[in-house]
């Protein structure tokens, strides 16, 4: 079994981070920190995003007195990473078994699928 590359993965608290600046865009600590709920100090904050940075997941410019942090990654890039790990852990890789066990565990139902596989045909038709 090989190791994953140490960067590979985020925490729960660097996704938190994470999604507060994909939803921002470039932020300062202050301004990530003011969004956290619940808060948390401000040097924990400041310690994650750097480690972040240092991960190559956000990068950093030097604007007055303050570093800007913007991320160097789609959340949609890390959404299927983790959806990925989720069905390669869970499900023996099987995205199937997947959707049997939403089904199963009444978390979609049948229309609800449906209705999901008509919008998924409509947005690809969409797409360039």
């Amino acid at each position: 079994m090989t190791a994953k590359p140490k960067s590979a993965g985020l925490t729960k608290l660097e996704l938190r981070i994470m999604q507060v600046i994909w939803r921002l865009g470039g932020s300062t600590v202050s301004a990530v920190q003011a969004e956290l709920e619940p808060p948390l100090a401000y040097t924990t904050v400041q310690t994650v995003m750097n480690i972040l940075e240092r991960k190559g997941k956000l990068r950093r410019e030097l604007r007055g007195r303050a570093y800007v942090y913007a991320a160097k990654i789609k959340e949609a890039t890390v959404l299927g990473q983790g959806l990925r790990d989720l069905i390669d852990r869970m499900f023996g890789g099987s995205s199937e078994e997947l959707v049997m066990s939403l089904l199963k565990n009444r978390q979609i139902d049948a229309a609800k699928l449906a209705e999901l596989t008509r919008r998924f045909h409509r947005e690809e038709e969409s797409e360039p």
